[in-house]
């Protein structure tokens, strides 16, 4: 049951075809400076459903994902069914530890935060239908200028990784500062061939 739902979410995710063609709603957003395979970008406020897992990499994107996947296919109180959205964000948490002193952040590796944003008629965590599952929330997120970096292939930990480290990289040498922890965008399913996926890593900046 589980795998029938996973392939029946992986079809839903976008409305994306083996050729990378894509018809799911994506946030609007302004592009404010365009450098090719980078972007730096102004969101609007956002409406998203998230879930925390931990596990690797592997694991956390898989029961995030089908936690996600079971809210909008009715795992709610009100039994709604909602279009899935696009992309589907997936980070890293950072843990504090409390030492003597100072206090420490850590990043802890077995910990992943996995993100659906709602469609744009929720325009509030008050409009969106309640989640059974005590793991599942709803959080507004508010306006915010983000530096994003493109790019194609198979999703993988190694390559959000090195994705991240190029934008950190790109970022301090034009004079931006970031303000967020890296978070992976994606918009294609499993199938789509890799050549034509659209992969992006997303950092929050001021």
């Amino acid at each position: 049951m589980k795998k029938f739902i996973l392939v029946l979410t992986s079809i839903f995710l976008a409305g994306c075809s083996v050729l990378g063609i894509r018809s799911a709603s994506e946030p609007d957003y302004e592009v404010l400076n365009d450098y090719q395979h980078i972007q730096i970008r102004k969101y609007p406020p956002l409406v998203i459903v998230q879930t925390e897992v931990n596990e690797d990499y592997k694991e956390s994107s898989s029961q995030g994902f089908n936690r996600l996947a079971g809210y909008i296919f009715g795992n709610n109180k009100n039994d709604q069914k909602m279009t899935m959205t696009a992309p589907v964000f997936q980070e890293q948490e950072s843990t504090r530890l409390a030492m003597t002193v100072p206090v420490i952040e850590q990043k802890n590796h077995q910990i992943w935060l996995m993100a659906f944003v709602l469609p744009q008629k929720y325009s509030s965590a008050a409009t969106a239908p309640k989640p059974l599952d005590a793991d599942v929330l709803i959080k507004e997120i508010p306006s915010k200028k983000v530096a994003v970096i493109k790019y194609s292939g198979s999703l993988s930990e190694q390559g959000i990784e090195e994705k991240s480290e190029e934008l950190k990289n790109w970022l301090l040498k034009k004079g931006f500062k970031p303000i967020s922890n890296s978070r992976s965008a994606a918009y294609d399913p499993p199938w789509t061939l890799p050549f034509l996926r659209r992969n992006e890593v997303h950092i929050d900046i001021e």
